[in-house]
C-alpha cells in the first residue's frame, strides 16, 4: 500500500514538473508582444496534442481567416480593446497565423470545435470577409484532424452559452487537461480534477446536441449560398 502511495505521489510531482516546463518553455511566440494574456495559452496549445474548442460568440483561433482576425480587432468589442493595444494589428494577425500552423504540422493538433450558430452569422469585417472565412472553414474541414460541428438555435439554452472555453490535452499518460475559459475582459484556468472533467462532459453534451458533422458542412454550403 505505502509503495502505491509513492507511486502515485511521484507520478503526481512529474506531472507537475512537466507542467513548470512547458510554462516556462521558448518558442516563436516570444517575439510577439502583441499576444498578451494569451501567451500562456498559446506555449500549452503548442505542446498539446489535441484541444475541444466551444465558441458561442468568435470563430477559434486556429481557424480565423486574416481577414477574419483583422474584423474582429477593428471592434470596439473585439478580443482587445483599440486603446489597450500593445503592438500593430499585423503583427497580431501573423501570430495567429503561425499559431494554425499546428493543424499541420507533423504530427497535426486534433482539434474537435463546436461553434453557435450565431458566431456563422455575425461576421465581423461584413460580407466579403463572410465569404471567404466559410469557404476556408470548408477547406479545412477536409483535413482529417479536424472535426467541426454546429450548434444551431434550435438545440436549445444550455449553461455553455455562458462563455467560451477550450479543453487542452496532452501525449503524457495521465496529463490533467487544462481548460482555458473565457468571458467578457476576463480569462481563466482550471487544470485537471473535478472542474476538467464537468467542462469535458459539458463539451460533450453540447457536441450530442448538435448537429453532425456532415450536417454542419451543409449548414455552412446553405449560409455561403445565402450571401
Amino acid at each position: 500500500m505505502e509503495g502505491d502511495f509513492r507511486g502515485v505521489v511521484g507520478r503526481l510531482l512529474e506531472l507537475a514538473r512537466i507542467d513548470r516546463e512547458r510554462r516556462k518553455a521558448k518558442g516563436w511566440w516570444d517575439d510577439y508582444t502583441t499576444l498578451g494574456v494569451m501567451q500562456e495559452y498559446v506555449t500549452l496549445e503548442s505542446a498539446a496534442t489535441a484541444i475541444k474548442a466551444w465558441q458561442p460568440a468568435y470563430l477559434p483561433g486556429l481557424l480565423q481567416t486574416p481577414e477574419y482576425v483583422r474584423g474582429v480587432r477593428g471592434t470596439p468589442f473585439g478580443a482587445t480593446k483599440p486603446a489597450r493595444r500593445k503592438g500593430p494589428d499585423e503583427e497580431f494577425v501573423t501570430a495567429r497565423l503561425a499559431r494554425q500552423r499546428r493543424l499541420t504540422s507533423d504530427p497535426p493538433l486534433a482539434l474537435k470545435a463546436v461553434l453557435y450558430e450565431a458566431v456563422l452569422r455575425n461576421f465581423p469585417g461584413g460580407v466579403e470577409t463572410a465569404r471567404g472565412q466559410l469557404d476556408h472553414l470548408v477547406k479545412m474541414t477536409d483535413l482529417p484532424n479536424i472535426s467541426l460541428q454546429v450548434s444551431p438555435f434550435t438545440g436549445g439554452t444550455h449553461q455553455g452559452l455562458n462563455g467560451a472555453f477550450n479543453i487542452i490535452s496532452f501525449a503524457e499518460p495521465g496529463a490533467m487537461d487544462v481548460v482555458y475559459a473565457e468571458a467578457a475582459f476576463t480569462q481563466s484556468w482550471i487544470e485537471g480534477g473535478e472542474g476538467a472533467a464537468a467542462h469535458n462532459e459539458l463539451f460533450e453534451m453540447i457536441a450530442e446536441r448538435s448537429l453532425n458533422e456532415r450536417e454542419s458542412l451543409l449548414f455552412l454550403h446553405d449560409l455561403r449560398q445565402e450571401l
